[in-house]
Order: C-alpha cells, then structure tokens, then sequence
C-alpha cells in the first residue's frame, strides 16, 4: 500500500463513523466481489489461486479489524484482546469445518462396487 492511500486512510478514520463504516463495507464488498471473479472465472489456478484468496483473505481481515473492530484506536488492552478473540473464532470455525468434513467423509465413505458385489456372494 502507498503512503498517499494510507494517508487518505488514516483522514477517514478522523472523520464520522458512518463514514467509516461505510468505507469499510465497500472494502469489505470489493474484496468478496474480488475473490469470487478469481475462482468463478478461473483467472488463475492451482497454487497461485490458493496464494491470491489467501492473501485477499488477508487484506479482508485487517478491513475487518480496522474498520469494524477499531483495532487503530487508542485502547491498546482492548486491542489486544479484540486481536486474540478474532484468532480463535477463526481458529474453531476452521478447525471445526475441518473436523465435520473429515467425519463426514469417514462416515459417509461409500463401499466400491467391488467390495458390494464381495459381500453380496456374486463373486465366483
């Protein structure tokens, strides 16, 4: 980021809050609008897709933070512990996705043909 935009950054933080919301919202909408063109369009692939959602997701944290959260604001304790909720709401909803998933898969794995067509007795 260039130190003009951050400048220009820093002087809407001054200013209302509406403004402030509203200028994070419309980071926040660009950003999603972003990440689904790159996959829906198949811009890029393989890795280099998984490093630019990555990094968009990034980017999408810190307008969360800064914009919503007011992690910039002069209440460093706060800050803090506003920085330590959001990694472990982060960390439970991945992990847990995660862990549905793989039990899901696990329970769910369906038998191949071969092993049905064994079990029924058809083989000869």
């Amino acid at each position: 980021m260039d130190l003009y935009l951050y400048n220009r950054l820093l002087n809407v933080m001054k200013t209302s809050r509406v403004v402030k919301y509203t200028v994070g919202f419309v980071f926040s909408i660009l950003l999603t609008v972003d990440a689904y063109f790159l996959v829906t369009h198949q811009i890029l692939t393989g890795g280099l897709l998984i490093a630019a959602l990555l990094t968009l997701a990034i980017i999408q944290l810190s307008v969360q933070l800064i914009f919503f959260l007011h992690i910039l604001e002069e209440k460093p304790r706060w800050n803090l512990l506003i920085l330590l909720s959001t990694i472990s709401l982060i960390f439970i909803v991945v992990g847990g996705t995660l862990w549905i998933m793989y039990n899901l898969n696990y329970h769910l794995h369906l038998p191949t043909v071969k092993t049905i067509i064994q079990n029924e007795g058809l083989t000869p």
